[in-house]
């Protein structure tokens, strides 16, 4: 049998390049019945990553325990698959003000895959390990592998070199058994289906995909003290939006008003973390940062210990609580 035939018998067991009859009359569909279906699809795909919360814990508290030992979260995937890593990896600086080479994203053929297709690339285990070995992947390392056939070879190759290395593994599959999934630390195996236009995973298995890689990074997030409450208390103020949104969470994070969260804000370059402990509790720019890195960073324990220092000094004062 040949390497083509051989490709061809693979991929006939995979559901994501099944030919679905229930579609087979797709574009007969009148627009409103067509629209109807892509809304039905993109709910398959969400129930399809929700039963995976078992794997998708896993896979966070392993990311985050490398993240806390100075490593990296790293993407790697060709096509569909890879865009979505590059995506992802994008949002993370100006959304939770990092570090751009703290979350990665690698896409097999470089950059210029981004907006054109690069023959074969996705086809050379070599090129996805030598990717790895460009930017030096480590034990300290997540490196999460999206495929959604789940047998890409580039990123069977980029895998099996970051377990060489030593780093925390995470494959992303939209098909079960899969390739990638050999050896790995983590397996997730989102079964998304046959695609309304078959064997395009751009479709479902692409929701799936980003569904996912939402929640891996945005709960590294969260856990890494990026988040206070549910507000983005990290972000970057790089245009007038951004700057309104800062105000507005340092007002709801404080209960202050605009003035106060605008003075705020400008006391502490911009920063919403710093300027929540300055409207909250009415200490300094410096006494801030000093309690931010006290508290690595997490902006509800360094409230907590300013909250602390303040009501220790007002206890101790004439007429404080021990004189009442």
């Amino acid at each position: 049998m040949s390497t083509h035939d051989e490709l061809r018998a693979e991929l006939s067991t995979l559901a994501t390049e099944e030919v679905d009859p229930r579609y087979a009359g797709l574009d007969t569909l009148t627009t409103t019945d067509q629209v109807a279906l892509m809304a039905a699809q993109g709910v398959e795909a969400a129930q399809a990553v929700a039963a995976r919360q078992a794997e998708l814990t896993a896979a966070v508290d392993g990311i985050v325990a490398r993240r806390a030992r100075g490593g990296r979260l790293i993407y790697i995937g060709a096509g569909t698959a890879g865009r979505m890593g590059v995506l992802d990896a994008s949002e993370i600086p100006p959304t939770y003000g990092t570090d751009p080479q703290e979350v990665l994203g690698l896409i097999a053929g470089g950059d210029q895959a981004l907006r054109n297709a690069v023959e074969n690339a996705e086809d050379d285990a070599d090129a996805g390990a030598a990717a790895l070995d460009a930017i030096g992947v480590g034990a300290d390392d997540a490196v999460v592998g999206v495929s959604a056939s789940g047998r890409t070879p580039y990123v069977v190759g980029a895998l099996g070199r970051a377990q060489a290395a030593g780093a925390f593994t995470i494959s992303l599959a939209c098909n079960v058994h899969a390739e990638i999934s050999a050896g790995v630390d983590v397996a997730i195996e989102v079964e998304v289906g046959p695609e309304v236009v078959a064997g395009s995973t751009r479709l479902k298995a692409g929701t799936a995909q980003k569904l996912v890689l939402n929640t891996l990074s945005t709960l590294a997030m969260v856990q890494d003290g990026k988040v206070l409450g549910n507000l983005m208390v990290d972000v970057r103020s790089t245009n007038e939006k951004l700057r309104v949104r800062a105000e507005r969470i340092v007002m709801s994070a404080s209960g202050c008003d605009p003035v106060t969260a605008s003075a705020a804000l400008t006391a502490a370059d911009g920063s919403a973390k710093v300027a929540i402990l300055i409207a909250s509790t009415g200490t300094d720019v410096a006494s801030a940062r000093a309690a931010l890195d006290a508290a690595h960073g997490r902006p509800r324990a360094a409230l907590g210990a300013l909250r602390a220092v303040s009501s220790a000094q007002a206890g101790g004062a004439p007429g404080g609580a021990e004189d009442a």
